[in-house]
C-alpha cells in the first residue's frame, strides 16, 4: 500500500511514518530527506541547486516540478522492488498532487492508497518545532515532548541529537503559513478525485495518534 500523511510542521508526520514503516514493512519516503540528499550530492556550483538551497533556508517550498521528479524517481525504485511506501512530506501543493497521484494509482492501485490529514494548530506547531531535535546520523525525529527531554542520543542509532536551523520560531511560523497557502488545497483536490482524507487529531500523544491512524489500516 501507499500511505500519505498530510500535516503542518510539527504534527509528527515523520515520527508516525517511521512507526507505520516498522509496523507494516513500508519504506518511509521523506521528502525533506530526499531533497537534502540531492543537495548533498549535487554540484555545489549548479545554479538550480543554489536557488533551491536558498528557498529551503527561507522556509519556502522547493520548486514543484523538481521535487516531484526526485520523489517519483524514488517511488518507481521502491515499487520496482515490491515495497509499500509511506509519504511524510508530499504532495505539498497542487502541482505535486497532480503529478504524483496518477503514478501512485498506476503503481499501487487507487484502492491501496490511504490518505491521512493530521491536524495541528499554529501555536502548537511553533511550540513543538522550536524545541524538537533530530539525530545527526539519520535525522530520526525527537519530538518536543516531556518523555524525550532527557535524551542526549538517538534511541534508534545512538548518534548525537541536534537542533535544525529550520526549527527557529520565525521560520516555523513562515512554514505554517506556506502550509496553509500551498498544502491545504491538496486536500480539496484529493476529495474531488475520490479520496476521503481521514482526519486525525495531531495534538494527542504519539501513541494515541498512531493508534488512531492504525485502526484504518488493519
Amino acid at each position: 500500500m501507499a500511505v500519505i500523511l498530510i500535516a503542518p510542521p510539527g504534527a509528527g508526520k515523520g515520527t508516525q511514518a517511521d512507526l507505520l514503516a516498522e509496523r507494516y514493512g513500508l519504506v518511509h519516503l521523506e521528502t525533506s530527506k530526499i531533497i537534502q540528499e540531492k543537495f548533498r550530492t549535487a554540484n555545489p556550483d549548479d545554479s538550480i541547486i543554489i536557488r533551491e538551497k536558498a528557498r529551503w533556508a527561507a522556509g519556502e517550498l522547493n520548486s514543484q516540478a523538481l521535487v516531484a521528479t526526485w520523489l517519483l524517481e524514488a517511488v518507481h525504485n521502491q515499487a520496482s522492488a515490491g515495497s509499500g511506501i509511506v509519504f511524510s512530506g508530499s504532495p505539498r501543493n497542487l502541482d505535486e498532487v497532480e503529478a504524483e497521484m496518477p503514478v501512485l494509482e498506476e503503481l499501487y492501485d487507487k484502492a491501496n492508497i490511504k490518505v491521512f490529514n493530521i491536524k495541528l494548530s499554529a501555536a502548537e506547531s511553533v511550540k513543538r518545532n522550536s524545541g524538537r531535535r533530530v539525530c545527526e546520523a539519520n535525522r530520526h525525529p525527537i519530538p518536543n515532548f516531556p518523555e524525550y527531554a532527557g535524551l542526549t542520543a538517538c534511541p534508534q542509532d545512538g548518534s548525537p541529537l541536534v537542533t535544525r536551523d529550520l526549527d527557529k520560531p520565525e521560520l516555523i511560523e513562515e512554514r505554517y503559513r506556506v502550509y496553509l497557502r500551498d498544502t491545504a488545497p491538496v486536500l480539496a483536490h484529493l476529495a474531488e478525485h475520490g479520496y476521503q482524507a481521514i482526519e486525525i487529531n495531531g495534538e494527542q500523544p504519539i501513541d494515541k495518534v498512531f493508534a488512531d491512524i492504525n485502526q484504518y489500516l488493519q
